[in-house]
């Protein structure tokens, strides 16, 4: 084996041991009663937004696309929570991770969804990485104080009563302060 050759494994035996602490940080980062990650993302509007902007109310962030069967099913749920809560301080943000260049295809699919809550892009899908979401859907509920309070894999399902608690505890945690 040649010097080259030792070189570059030693170099990849480095950048996998780097990897795996960035992993690790980021593991714990996205612990329920830990703080949320940073996200930030683009409106349908073409704004820059972020997590950090929503400091103060509730958020209940669902990463969706347009092509996914679950998505669809569960998005009049999300839509009548967010006609539910908002009031109460409640921000539902739907991420859609379809591919660059669909601005189009999201705004219609929102039109003929009734979808009435804010939407974010995120082509690069960087909230699954982020939020080590795998796959669509996957909903973060995080307080007014950043801390994430739920998270789940699959389509949210009318009144599942761990999100409807802990939706409703951080609704009043937030009113109690004010």
């Amino acid at each position: 084996m040649g010097v080259g050759t030792q070189s570059v494994r030693a170099a990849a035996f480095v950048l996998v041991i780097a990897c795996a602490r960035d992993t690790d940080r980021t593991a714990s980062a996205v612990e329920i009663g830990k703080p949320a990650p940073a996200y930030r993302a683009v409106s349908l509007t073409g704004d820059s937004v972020s997590l950090d902007e929503k400091r103060g109310r509730v958020v209940l962030l669902n990463v969706w696309a347009t092509w996914c069967h679950p998505c669809r099913e569960e998005i009049p749920i999300l839509q009548a929570l967010h006609e539910r809560y908002s009031a109460r301080g409640l921000d539902l943000i739907g991420v859609s991770v379809d591919a660059r260049g669909e601005h189009a295809t999201v705004r219609e699919f929102a039109r003929d969804f009734d979808m009435t809550y804010p939407l974010w892009l995120d082509p690069d899908e960087r909230v699954q990485s982020t939020f080590f979401a795998i796959g669509v859907p996957a909903t973060f509920l995080i307080d007014r104080e950043g801390m994430l309070r739920w998270r789940h894999v699959g389509p949210v399902r009318a009144n599942d009563p761990t999100l409807v608690r802990e939706l409703e505890r951080a609704l009043e945690e937030g009113a109690a302060r004010e």
